[in-house]
């Protein structure tokens, strides 16, 4: 059964990684992944988790083995007289003995083992909520860099055609070639910083395909622009759908229902379990009456109950180390949920005000900067504005550029860890709040 469920699981993810990675009708082409994508392979392929989610088989085996019975003994013994000179004497037996718990220990070691199985489960699917996190916050990096190289094409584009005008205007007789001069400087800056925002994107593509679990030599890229979602969800709600659905809190309550079913366990404990055994003896012997010897044999069927006697050990040390285990499981949900309130509360504030940024670059900054831009390329090419305006606007115009994309960044990655504290994809999920 096990090797059946170690099969299908890996055919699963086999084929969820050939659906993520092969696009329909063209086998072999491989297309960029999106983010939403991304963690779904990232899910189906991370070593770390994959290795995580084979250790919940020890859980399972806990549980069967929780529910089994100890194995009974079976005993057997001879007795001979021939080496004391009574070749006539001897005894034959054979007994079968079973441990029997008592009071019910079978099925409370069983309870334990489960709320242990389900601690494991949470705690995978807790590490698959930190996983997705950290494929969200790079994936946010990675098209931030990939956005600033496509910014810096932007600047050497706005330059080199700086750079004609000048050439054209002195060509005219219109200025001096210290302009000319000026605007090659500016190519020069802006060809260096392509190359410095090209130099960032390998480390991040090769941190990102290490969370993927992608084989080396894959040719996979990565694209996306994802939509901005507003939430609509107030944080009360936000914390009260954290403490229901955040997995490592659910493996805390887990935790502390295994310690309340252990201290049940030990109680139990107290009360000794019983050996019951039957047996069967064959006895040969020799009786004296007096004036000879009678040979007789008889055949014994007998039945053995052994009770410990509970006089000096009563499981108090189990007993008192059961309690001590199951308050520290329960000041570890209580602190943890204290943890939660405070961690959505202050992710949901980087958000907003991730939002606020984004809506005073997009209402007002950016359109009055492009606006900006143009006029003053305009009057430098009229001849009614010098050279030093225009590359300053130009400057500007990089630099709010580049803080915007960092904003958006931000916004991204405020979002990732407000679904990772909630517990909750609102982009890739129905909810009420994602509009």
């Amino acid at each position: 059964m096990m090797r059946a469920y170690r099969f299908v699981s890996g055919a699963v993810h086999l084929l969820l990684a050939a659906a993520i990675l092969v696009p329909r009708g063209a086998y072999g082409e491989v297309h960029p992944l999106n983010l939403s994508r991304a963690v779904e392979y990232a899910l189906a392929n991370n070593g770390e988790l994959q290795a995580l989610r084979a250790e919940k088989e020890v859980a399972r085996a806990g549980v069967e083995r929780a529910a089994l019975f100890t194995n009974p003994t079976l005993d057997l013994s001879a007795d001979t007289g021939a080496m004391t000179g009574s070749s006539d004497e001897n005894t034959a037996s054979i007994g079968l003995s079973q441990e029997l718990p008592t009071v019910g220990k079978r099925a409370k070691r069983r309870a334990v083992a489960e709320r242990e199985l389900e601690e494991v489960l949470q705690q995978i699917a807790d590490r698959e909520r930190l996983l997705a996190l950290e494929v969200k916050s790079t994936f946010a990096e990675l098209m931030l860099a990939q956005k600033r190289r496509e910014l810096a094409l932007r600047a050497v584009e706005l330059n080199g055609k700086l750079l004609e005008i000048t050439q054209e205007r002195l060509a005219a007789g219109d200025i001096p070639e210290l302009e000319v001069n000026l605007a090659r400087v500016e190519v020069a800056r802006s060809e260096g910083r392509k190359i410095e925002a090209e130099r960032g994107l390998d480390p991040l593509q090769a941190r990102l395909r290490a969370l993927l679990g992608l084989p080396a030599g894959d040719d996979v890229g990565f694209e996306g622009s994802p939509e901005r979602h507003h939430l609509a969800i107030p944080p009360a709600e936000l914390t009260r759908l954290a403490l229901e659905n955040r997995p490592d809190l659910k493996a805390l309550r887990a935790a502390r229902a295994g310690r309340d079913a252990a201290v049940a366990l030990a109680e139990a404990e107290r009360i000794p379990n019983v050996t019951l055994g039957v047996g069967y003896t064959h006895e040969r012997s020799v009786d004296a009456t007096g004036l000879g010897e009678e040979k007789t044999r008889d055949n014994l069927v007998g039945i053995k109950l052994s009770i410990p006697i509970p006089l000096f050990d009563r499981n108090q040390a189990g007993i008192r180390e059961a309690r001590a285990r199951e308050q520290g499981a329960g000041h570890r949900l209580e602190f943890a949920r204290a943890g939660v309130a405070r961690e959505v509360e202050g992710d949901y504030a980087r958000l907003t005000a991730a939002d606020k940024a984004l809506d005073l670059y997009v209402g007002s900054i950016l359109p009055q900067l492009e606006e900006n831009l143009k006029l003053t390329r305009e009057a430098y090419q009229l001849g009614e504005a010098g050279i030093l305006p225009v590359i300053e606007e130009q400057k500007k115009y990089i630099e709010v550029h580049d803080g915007y994309l960092a904003a958006l960044a931000e916004r991204q990655t405020a979002l990732a860890r407000l679904e990772a504290s909630v517990g909750i994809d609102f982009q890739n999920k129905t909810s009420g709040g994602a509009q």
